[in-house]
């Protein structure tokens, strides 16, 4: 599965792994297609796997009482979906869902996870990978939340 004919899935996020670890972790991907309009997760539950997207798009939401689903952030092709997997309580702090048809590397959470204590150098690579993602997010969440509802700009002063 790839996103373009020279470029395999996931390129961006694999590179970040020492080289002969890699292998290890592409050998527990599973090829998924979602297609578009579906519920991948929902704030809350057990977040028991993550995917590499391939292809298509994922909008992340957040539940807002009384107003419903806000769209906090865009994951495409290369991007990382999922890190509550890593972190307990390993429920998911956010809803995705499919914008498009989804095709991905499905991962198990539990077989990942004990292939990182087997192998501390890609538990520490991933790690910091899910890091990242983590910091990446919660700007992205920040951003929309403060556009949707933050205070209202009066535009430049004249």
């Amino acid at each position: 599965m790839t996103t373009s004919p020279d470029r395999p899935c996931g390129s961006r996020l694999l590179a970040a792994l020492p080289a002969g670890e890699r292998e290890s972790l592409s050998s527990l991907a599973r090829n998924v297609v979602l297609p578009a309009g579906t519920r991948i997760f929902e704030e809350g539950e057990e977040a028991d796997r993550f995917w590499i997207l391939c292809s298509g798009t994922v909008a992340l939401d957040i539940e807002i009482p009384g107003r419903g689903r806000a769209v906090v952030e865009t994951i495409g092709a290369d991007g990382l979906l999922g890190w509550s997997w890593l972190c307990p309580p390993r429920q998911w702090h956010l809803g995705a869902e499919t914008r498009d048809a989804v095709r991905a590397w499905e991962f198990d959470a539990t077989a990942v996870r004990t292939l990182c204590a087997e192998r501390p150098a890609l538990g520490l690579a991933l790690v910091t990978l899910v890091a990242e993602t983590i910091g990446e997010r919660l700007r992205a969440t920040r951003t929309r939340l403060l556009d949707l509802y933050g205070p209202p700009t009066n535009g430049p002063a004249s």
